[in-house]
């Protein structure tokens, strides 16, 4: 996957967890500790698989996903999909 298409598949994804941010109030706190992670990669893909990405990131995002599944599940499918995101480049 070229560096573009990755830039523009994480901005897309943070966008809608910065929206899903500011529209509820419980989804602050997880979110607050993985929108800048997220916004990194979107702007920076060429730091995925060079040891300059967090590889804790699919591990954190997927307990973020797990929080939100009852109540946010849209939300919770979002965070899903940039963790498959980073498998694909190999995090």
């Amino acid at each position: 996957m070229d560096k573009n298409s990755l830039r523009e598949r994480f901005a897309k994804l943070h966008a809608e967890l910065s929206a899903a941010h500011r529209g509820d109030p419980e989804a602050h706190r997880p979110l607050d500790e993985i929108l800048p992670d997220i916004k990194r990669l979107a702007e920076h893909p060429e730091t995925l698989g060079s040891g300059g990405a967090d590889s804790s990131l699919p591990a954190r995002l997927e307990r973020v996903a797990v929080q939100f599944e009852a109540k946010h599940p849209a939300l919770a499918g979002s965070v899903r999909r940039i963790v498959d995101l980073l498998g694909e480049v190999g995090i």
